[in-house]
């Protein structure tokens, strides 16, 4: 990744801080791309001590002409884009009966549409180096949850869509890779909506005994190394993927169960 032109969205915290980090680490030049420009500062704080450069840029992925700007500031910087993470994401947790559509909406401008519009302006450049563009999506891109139904359906869009990608480009070289990495210790439940799309606040699960947000960059940035398709990270994922092909009323009675012990889980 030596001297590799690399962007990741939704950098200020989590998986994304972690992969800035981490791709920074082995030499890449990073572009962070957040909402928070104070958090995206002290992240490239921190990437300048690695003795690499970072370009700060304060986007929201949900509007097209922020992401367009993200990747006319990378280029004028840079002069190219070999790697896009689009990481930048938001998670919901509410009973679909229950919930605003709004706050479906709101899930899906930012986890799919944040994709679409940053691949979109990102794409002619990537395509010039023949480089990757990364989903980081989740478990509930393979199996619907219960009480995410806005969030497993930005997902499950988002890998459609990538997927696509893929085929679209087989004859340009163009690496596409999609990211599951199952729970992880991150922000993202943190800051989930509920059903009136106010912030849940507290995380229902417990963090500690989930994947860090360092070991999941680690597998994203050997996975671009490696040029790899997919990633679904924890056995506990890659069990109920493989699980869901073959006993799909199994698994939705597992997750069913799985998901009702959370803290104050909204299904019963």
């Amino acid at each position: 990744m030596k001297n590799k032109i690399v962007i990741i969205t939704g950098a200020s915290s989590g998986i994304g801080q972690a992969c800035a980090i981490e791709f920074a680490n082995r030499g890449a030049k990073i572009v962070i791309a957040a909402r928070n420009l104070d958090k995206l500062n002290a992240v490239a704080a921190k990437i300048k001590k690695i003795g690499v450069e970072v370009l700060v840029v304060k986007c929201d992925v949900s509007i097209q002409s922020e992401c367009e700007n993200m990747v006319k500031e990378t280029i004028s910087k840079f002069g190219r884009i070999d790697t896009l993470i689009n990481n930048a994401g938001i998670s919901m947790r509410a009973v679909f009966n229950d919930m605003d559509v709004e706050v479906l909406e709101k899930v899906m401008n930012i986890n799919f549409y944040g994709t679409i519009y940053c691949t979109k302006y990102a794409l002619p450049h990537i395509l010039k180096n023949k480089g990757s563009v990364v989903g980081v999506s989740s478990i509930a891109g393979y199996v619907g949850l219960p009480a995410r139904t806005g969030y497993s359906a930005s997902k499950f869009a988002m890998q459609g869509f990538l997927e696509a990608l893929r085929t679209e480009n087989l004859k340009n070289n163009l690496h596409v890779m999609v990211a599951c990495p199952g729970f992880t210790a991150s922000n993202i439940r943190n800051t989930a909506l509920s059903s009136d799309g106010s912030v849940q606040g507290e995380s229902p699960r417990d963090e500690q005994k989930m994947m860090t947000s360092e070991e999941v960059a680690n597998h994203i940035v050997k996975g671009v190394e490696k040029r790899k398709r997919t990633l679904v990270l924890t056995t506990q994922g890659k069990l109920v993927v493989f699980l869901s092909k073959w006993f799909p009323g199994f698994v939705e009675k597992q997750v069913f169960n799985h998901m009702a012990k959370e803290v104050d889980s909204p299904i019963k």
